[in-house]
């Protein structure tokens, strides 16, 4: 795994640390490509129950290197090329899909400020601890782009299309304090307790019924764009999956027996 982002998993639980501090995160393509491929990993492997996205440094994520971004727009207008912003469809856009249809639990140990995509990536999680000393930026607008990295999806489904609109079309920087009052922030924590907190979180979702969690992903995202009766049949659809699972035996019987289930993922 590149040096750039970094990858562990302890007791059911991946984390996933961009690793960039000096260039407050900045997303070259060295740093793209492998948070894609071990995003990917960690959805793929059984023994990961909840996955942690956080960073180093104190920055969260500020967005696309434009150092990189630069040369790469130079280059294009050299050759007469257009592949600068493939990086969409290549990266960006494999990114957040495997974070919303990752069939597990991700929160994001925002640390400082979550800018662009790395505002983006935040957005997909599930779940958001946030540095009281933190701030996000949608920031596209302000280098005359469009939102990228599932901003236009994700955005306006946590905090309602007004607020979205007003966001994007007038970026600015979002406190911690106003983040949670919007809707952004779950929980947000003195800077200090930010890696023990998210972690704590985190750990506490990776113990806890894997498959359920899947199913409440799925069942969120296909509501948001379904009507009633599409997602009453949905809900049945996995329900019934939920219902046949060993977590649902095993809280069932813990419940029965008034101790507390220990759940496996299954």
């Amino acid at each position: 795994m590149a040096d750039a982002v970094l990858y562990e998993v302890t007791d059911g639980l991946a984390t996933i640390t961009l690793n960039r501090p000096d260039a407050m995160n900045a997303l070259n393509t060295e740093t793209k490509v492998a948070l894609r491929d071990v995003l990917r990993q960690a959805a793929d492997d059984p023994a990961v129950r909840a996955v942690l996205l956080t960073a180093t440094g104190r920055a969260f994520c500020v967005g696309q290197d434009l150092k990189e971004h630069v040369a790469s727009l130079a280059a294009d207008r050299e050759n007469g090329t257009r592949v600068t912003m493939d990086t969409v469809r290549d990266h960006y856009n494999p990114i957040v899909t495997a974070i919303t249809r990752m069939p597990k639990p991700v929160v994001a140990g925002v640390n400082g400020v979550a800018a662009g995509a790395g505002a983006g990536f935040a957005f997909a999680a599930d779940y958001r601890v946030v540095a009281d000393s933190a701030s996000f930026n949608t920031s596209f607008a302000g280098v005359a782009l469009t939102a990228d990295s599932g901003v236009s999806w994700t955005l306006p489904r946590l905090i309602g299309h007004s607020r979205a609109s007003d966001l994007l079309l007038f970026p600015r920087n979002v406190t911690a304090e106003e983040a949670r009052e919007l809707g952004i922030a779950n929980k947000v924590v003195p800077a200090a307790d930010l890696a023990a907190e998210a972690e704590a979180v985190a750990r506490r979702l990776a113990q806890g019924p894997t498959a359920a969690y899947a199913a409440i992903k799925e069942s969120l995202a296909y509501g948001a764009d379904h009507s009633l009766e599409e997602t009453l049949a949905k809900e049945d659809e996995l329900q019934e999956r939920a219902g046949a699972s060993e977590d649902h035996g095993i809280a069932v019987a813990a419940f029965l027996g008034k101790e507390k289930p220990r759940f496996v993922g299954r």
